[in-house]
């Protein structure tokens, strides 16, 4: 029983820490998705009065589970046919254990297509 009170905080912090991995983590596949939708999108959308914006709201709608006012989003293109469109967006994250910041930082993706 002493044992088990001597290892069970460890044990705690280490699942604390795993749980808190995979929400970034999650977080990350998330933002990936969402700019390559985006990409995919802007690829295809030279024609319209808004491309980029157009983009912008694919990465959006499809990153639906991340904070919106937290995602920020940038497209670069020069929208010539042939062209590369660059999709690059990031995202806070925060590790915290026990109340207290581990490590914080932002993920960022970046998608490149050929617009069509």
């Amino acid at each position: 029983m002493t044992e088990f009170a001597l290892v069970l905080p460890v044990l705690a912090l280490i699942l604390f820490a795993v749980i808190q991995f995979g929400i970034v983590f999650n977080n990350y596949v998330q933002l990936t998705d969402a700019t390559r939708a985006g990409a995919r999108k802007a690829a295809v959308s030279r024609q319209t009065s808004d491309p980029a914006g157009t983009a912008a709201a694919a990465v959006r709608s499809s990153a639906k589970d991340l904070k919106q006012s937290d995602l920020s989003v940038t497209v670069s293109s020069t929208w010539q046919p042939t062209a590369d469109v660059s999709v690059t967006a990031t995202y806070p994250y925060s590790i915290s254990l026990l109340g207290m910041v581990v490590k914080s930082g932002r993920l960022s993706s970046t998608t490149t297509e050929r617009v069509e």
